[in-house]
């Protein structure tokens, strides 16, 4: 059955809707990054780009490194944001746009987050970087999708009870990132952990400005809560939706962070521009090889 115009929408050129993109733009191996500018310090490293696509905050660039093909695209921030990109990106690989139906032979692409983060706990240092072996959905935006089989219900339950999270608000998920990637991006000077996706930068995340948290012990709860011995390392905003929807499409992901805040010594990183970089650089050279 092919799948409806309102359902898979198509621009009058026959790219995807949001992203301008149509198949032969994009290579197996995806790099994601929040800011478009980004997009531009990543390609920088490329040795050839021929391809270059810009709508919203929707900025690609695809090119080839070391003979190898690879692509960078901007999501823009949040977790909302990354479903539009991930169930685009799946379709321009796993659907056929002329009949609009579900190609026979899927394709996985290997889809890498270079992001930012902030650490929460006390000897994660500024400017070191950190590798998610799982996304804490802190968001809701999961539980749009039959996510049961992905789920870690051991440890879900176990935060829910530690934290005395409401039943008001959405309940949290945890989801594994693909470990061969993992496999291949790790090394000794990369720490791991537990990252906790939030759906929001200030109060989600613990901030207090002029408007005051809901959940005044958020940060202690994500900070003193361990199961099995893992900890909760750190949290941003976009790393869980990647991990879950990536794991129910069938891709490869994985999650690096550049830890620029360390939200319980209250630092911040005196030169983020130079870290993230060094992340970029670290991440393209393990990852194309």
């Amino acid at each position: 059955m092919s799948i409806k115009d309102s359902e898979l929408i198509l621009n009058s050129d026959g790219s995807v809707y949001h992203l301008h993109l149509k198949p032969k733009d994009l290579a197996s191996t995806v790099i994601t990054v929040g800011d478009p500018d980004r997009v531009d310090q990543v390609s920088a490293h490329f040795d050839t780009i021929d391809f270059r696509q810009h709508k919203r905050e929707f900025k690609t660039h695809t090119g080839t490194l070391r003979n190898q093909r690879i692509t960078v695209i901007s999501t823009g921030i949040g977790a909302d944001n990354i479903d539009i990109v991930l169930n685009e990106l799946d379709a321009l690989v796993n659907i056929d746009f002329k009949s609009r139906q579900v190609k026979l032979e899927l394709t996985s692409l290997r889809i890498v987050r270079i992001g930012t983060s902030g650490a929460l706990q006390n000897e994660i240092p500024v400017d070191s970087f950190l590798l998610s072996t799982h996304g804490l959905d802190l968001n809701g935006m999961l539980q749009a999708y039959k996510t049961q089989s992905i789920q870690n219900k051991a440890f879900e339950q176990a935060f829910v009870k530690h934290s005395n999270w409401k039943k008001e608000r959405a309940q949290p998920v945890l989801v594994e990132g693909d470990k061969s990637i993992e496999n291949q991006l790790i090394s000794k000077n990369i720490l791991k952990g537990i990252t906790a996706t939030c759906g929001g930068f200030y109060a989600p995340q613990g901030r207090k400005l002029r408007l005051t948290p809901s959940d005044s012990k958020f940060l202690k709860n994500l900070q003193n809560f361990t199961f099995e011995g893992f900890k909760i390392t750190n949290f941003e905003m976009e790393t869980s939706a990647i991990f879950g929807l990536s794991k129910l499409l069938g891709h490869q992901a994985c999650s690096m962070n550049a830890i620029l805040a360390n939200r319980t010594n209250g630092t911040f990183s005196n030169s983020p521009e130079k870290t993230i970089d060094a992340l970029i650089q670290y991440t393209l050279d393990k990852l194309i090889d």
